[in-house]
């Protein structure tokens, strides 16, 4: 499933399941922030000023039937929109738009200037308008959070968020369990907070984590990372070391509200377990997937095949 036509061996095409993901996706590794894409720069107003974006129309052609859809995508911690560039154009070829935002305080988005106001209650609030502003434009929205866009794009549905499915990625229903990512934060808090931005720049280009990366995806990725707030990098992390299991919540709204709700994440996740993970989606009678190749990134780490995934689902949800 998501593959193109391809001929079989006595040369007759072999008709692509109406469902599939529209094209491939081939990424070189360490480049995927920089894949080329067809969505334009855009903003979306917030409280706090105009959100960056980048935003997709869909192919009509592709389109199921009734309204027209947006994937609204939500980025992690420390991350942006360009985080879904590979994602951007197959989504919008299978007939659905694409709106990728940065949070506030995120790279391109102004924020907030206190920490609490980035924890995901409140960001979830600001999703929930945006939310609201497509709806009001006459499009379902499918909202998709990362990591820490996750925990967002779950605020926002507890909010009131009038979303037409809901998918968490690589998210899970509370803190970050013990590990090598919640100690990074735990590092890099108390030198964000002495030091400043740049020397959290100068602690990553040390740790080599960089360096199988292409060098404009890096030049792109330091640059993301000295354009965020300081104040937001430390409200969101400090969230991901304190929120709470919301799940509870979550069932019993996305139930009353019938929101069909994915949760799909990289085979090997080295930040919340995939067994909890696949544990939630049992609570929340969610359909769940494991991305084969991918850690806690499948949409930069294997977007192929975590495209196989969401096109047809949301394809089918927007059918029902």
């Amino acid at each position: 499933m998501g593959r193109p036509e391809t001929p079989d061996p006595a040369g007759r095409a072999v008709p692509r399941p109406p469902d599939a993901t529209p094209t491939t996706v081939a990424v070189a590794r360490g480049q995927a922030q920089c894949h080329p894409h067809r969505a334009r720069r855009t903003t979306v107003d917030s409280p706090h000023g105009p959100l960056a974006a980048l935003r997709a129309d869909p192919v009509e052609e592709a389109a199921a039937p009734g309204a027209p859809a947006t994937a609204l995508l939500l980025p992690g911690y420390s991350g942006s929109k360009e985080d879904f560039a590979p994602l951007i154009d197959p989504i919008a070829a299978g007939g659905i738009g694409v709106l990728a935002v940065d949070l506030p305080g995120q790279y391109e988005s102004p924020g907030p200037e206190a920490e609490n106001d980035h924890r995901p209650a409140a960001l979830g609030a600001i999703v929930a308008g945006i939310v609201a502003d497509e709806a009001a434009a006459g499009r379902r929205v499918l909202l998709l959070g990362h990591s820490f866009g996750g925990l967002v794009a779950r605020a926002a549905l507890l909010a009131g968020a009038p979303v037409s499915g809901l998918t968490l990625m690589d998210s899970g229903p509370g803190e970050l369990p013990m590990g090598g990512r919640r100690t990074q934060l735990d590092v890099l808090e108390p030198v964000l907070r002495r030091r400043g931005i740049e020397a959290v720049v100068a602690l990553r280009d040390a740790s080599g984590e960089w360096s199988s990366t292409d060098p404009q995806v890096v030049a792109l990725l330091r640059e993301r990372l000295r354009r965020s707030t300081a104040a937001g990098l430390l409200g969101m992390g400090d969230a991901l070391r304190a929120e709470p299991d919301r799940t509870a919540e979550l069932v019993a709204t996305v139930r009353a509200r019938r929101v069909p709700t994915l949760v799909v994440c990289g085979i090997d996740d080295d930040a919340w377990p995939v067994s909890v993970q696949r544990a939630m989606a049992d609570r929340l009678e969610a359909e769940f997937a494991a991305v084969p190749g991918a850690a806690h990134a499948p949409n930069v780490e294997n977007p192929g095949a975590l495209l196989d995934v969401l096109v047809p689902t949301w394809r089918t949800w927007l059918r029902e």
